[in-house]
């Protein structure tokens, strides 16, 4: 019993930890975003004043990085999803028929009892 006691606490501790991580990859992810989004617009300030080339090429290569941090918070989400998603049950029904009978009464049933083409294998037995 006491086995049985250790595993559940071993999977709920695992959760959890799963949902801590989860929580901070996702603070962390926010916060960047926030930050980026201010240093953007700081830096869009000093690219309109300075119309220096290499001002904007940093401009656009720091747009491309919080635009792929917002693609990571998008991803983590789906992981989440897939991970904490309970696995659905199977719905497919398989029918299997099974004829009870004997050779002679199966082909009566597939001819609609037309006699010339029932192959009677009793007689020759």
């Amino acid at each position: 019993m006491k086995e049985n006691k250790n595993r559940k606490d071993i999977r709920v501790s695992k959760d959890k930890n799963l949902q801590d991580d989860y929580e901070t990859s996702r603070d962390t992810y926010l916060e960047l975003i926030e930050n980026g989004k201010r240093g953007l617009d700081s830096m869009l300030d000093l690219a309109h004043e300075s119309e220096h080339p290499r001002v904007w090429e940093v401009l656009s290569g720091m747009i491309k990085n919080v635009a792929d941090v917002t693609d990571k918070l998008m991803e983590l989400h789906e992981k989440d999803k897939k991970i904490t998603e309970k696995p659905k049950a199977d719905t497919e029904v398989t029918n299997n028929n099974l004829f009870l009978g004997s050779t002679t009464d199966l082909q009566r049933l597939l001819h609609q009892n037309t006699e010339k083409e029932v192959i009677d294998t009793k007689d020759d037995i």
